[in-house]
C-alpha cells in the first residue's frame, strides 16, 4: 500500500512541476489580491507543512514547536530557485517518511496538534491537503496563462478524441469493459493495486 501512497503523492507534485515550468518567475510570485496567496507563498506553506509533519512522525507530534506557519504565508521567497529548493525540502522529508512505513505501522497512533491519528489516518489527511494546495496553484497558472495553457489533464471539449486515441494505443487483450479503476469489469474482484 505503501507503493501506491507514493506513487499518488508523486503525481501531484509532477503536476505541480509541470505549472511551474509554464509560468515566468514574476507569475510564480504574482497575487490576485492582498488577501490571496501567490504560488511561491503556496509553495512555501506546503513545504513547511511537510516538514512539520513527516520530520519524525513516528515519533514526534506533527506539529513541530519550532515551526511558525503565518510565516509561511508571507510573500517573500526571492527567485525560482529558491522556491524549488523550498519544493524539493518539503517532498524529500514526505518521500523519505513514507519509505519508513512498513505494513505493519498503518495502524499505529501519532499525533497531529496533539490529536492522535493512524499513521494510514495521517497520510490520507495529507493526500487530502496537498491536492487542495496543488489546485490552487494550477488553478492561478491557468488564468495566468489563459489561451496559452498548456492542459495538464485531458483539454476542454476533447474527452472523445482523448478516449479513442488510448483505446487505438492498446491491444485489444488490455481494453477493460468498463472504466471503474478500483474493480474489474462485471466484478467485485478489487484490482490487485486497490487491496490494502
Amino acid at each position: 500500500m505503501k507503493d501506491l501512497f507514493i506513487t499518488r503523492f508523486q503525481y501531484y507534485k509532477e503536476l505541480t512541476e509541470k505549472t511551474f515550468d509554464q509560468l515566468s518567475e514574476e507569475q510564480l510570485f504574482w497575487k490576485y489580491n492582498d488577501e490571496s496567496n501567490s504560488i511561491g507563498t503556496l509553495v512555501k506553506h506546503l513545504s513547511g507543512n511537510m516538514q512539520s509533519r513527516w520530520t519524525n512522525f513516528l515519533t514526534e507530534d506533527g506539529e513541530k514547536s519550532s515551526r511558525n506557519r503565518d510565516s509561511e504565508f508571507e510573500n517573500d521567497i526571492q527567485s525560482k530557485a529558491e522556491m524549488m529548493e523550498i519544493w524539493n525540502q518539503g517532498w524529500q522529508v514526505l518521500f523519505n517518511a513514507l519509505n519508513q512505513i512498513k505494513e505493519e505501522n498503518w495502524n499505529d497512533a501519532i499525533a497531529i496538534c496533539g490529536e492522535k491519528h493512524t499513521v494510514l489516518d495521517a497520510v490520507l489527511r495529507q493526500l487530502a491537503h496537498y491536492p487542495y494546495h496543488i489546485g490552487q496553484i494550477v488553478f492561478i497558472g491557468k488564468m495566468l496563462k489563459n489561451d496559452n495553457w498548456k492542459t495538464l489533464s485531458i483539454a476542454k471539449n476533447k474527452s472523445i478524441p482523448f478516449d479513442i486515441a488510448k483505446l487505438k494505443s492498446l491491444e485489444p487483450s488490455e481494453i477493460q469493459e468498463n472504466a471503474s479503476p478500483v474493480c474489474y469489469a462485471k466484478s467485485d474482484e478489487v484490482r490487485d493495486d486497490y487491496k490494502i
